[in-house]
């Protein structure tokens, strides 16, 4: 796969402006996190309802189902964001209690319907477990630092970089039919690279030790390559190249957070149960 210029190119530009808001809202204070994390979310669930439209064209998502599953979404977010939601006025938080009855009256509403409404209703319902769970424990671990979701992302970007890279100049064999333009020689030296930086900055950091940032480069280059093939394989089943257009090069908030999705649950677990 040889590198593209024009596209390396405008992929870097994007970026550059992507990782400038990103490093706000991360370390600003933990209310741009929260502000982060919600946009995150609400984007990332936009690109969802397209690709599962465009996957089952005949069963339609209406508008009341999106939005239902956009406002479940934030209010999750902000009733396990516990410092942040401290603060939430007591209007809000009655909001968040009556929560365990929205999926009911969702399903409920669904039934009584159209026909294809309740099962239009399971697939969105996928998109809080797909999108708004790794929101939640993102938000669970800004809890116990800033340093934690923040190295969890720069390791992803770094390994994405990295495989693209070196896919761009030694990559000749497929990683899977899902993603030809992934390379085996990519994949492996991304995650090489990046567990490399990682060990390089356990070795001098005293936050936390040495395994623990080697664990958390594993979580981000093994789960998040994981999570990269299985939106590959939503966007092949949708018959889609991107899962939207929200920056040149990179596509929708899908495409940009695929591996974040599925990194952070497993980068919550060893931080809650094996983090000292």
């Amino acid at each position: 796969m040889a590198l593209n210029i024009p596209t390396f190119f405008k992929r870097l530009g994007s970026s550059i402006v992507f990782v400038a808001i990103m490093l706000t809202g991360l370390l600003w204070n933990e209310w741009t996190f929260l502000g982060l994390v919600l946009l995150i979310q609400m984007l990332c669930l936009r690109d969802y309802f397209r690709v599962i439209q465009y996957i089952d064209k005949e069963t339609p998502q209406p508008l009341w189902l999106q939005i239902a599953i956009q406002l479940t979404g934030v209010l999750l977010v902000i009733l396990f964001s516990r410092n942040s939601a401290a603060a939430v006025d007591n209007t809000l938080w009655l909001i968040a209690g009556l929560l365990p009855i929205v999926p009911a009256m969702v399903l409920l509403v669904s039934t009584l319907s159209e026909k294809d409404s309740f099962f239009a209703s399971l697939r969105s319902f996928g998109g809080l477990f797909y999108i708004t769970l790794p929101m939640i424990c993102l938000m669970e671990m800004r809890m116990q630092g800033m340093i934690l979701p923040l190295s969890l992302m720069l390791m992803i970007w770094c390994n994405d970089t990295m495989a693209y890279l070196v896919g761009s100049f030694i990559g000749k064999h497929s990683l899977s039919p899902i993603s030809p333009g992934k390379t085996w020689e990519g994949t492996i030296g991304g995650a090489l690279l990046t567990i490399i930086g990682a060990c390089i900055y356990g070795y001098f950091s005293h936050t936390y030790t040495f395994m623990d940032w080697i664990a958390l480069a594993l979580c981000a280059t093994v789960a998040g390559t994981f999570g990269d093939l299985l939106e590959s394989k939503l966007k092949r089943m949708a018959g889609l190249k991107d899962s939207g257009n929200l920056m040149p090069g990179h596509g929708g908030a899908l495409d940009r957070f695929d591996s974040l999705l599925i990194a952070a649950p497993f980068a919550f677990v060893y931080v809650s149960y094996f983090m000292k």
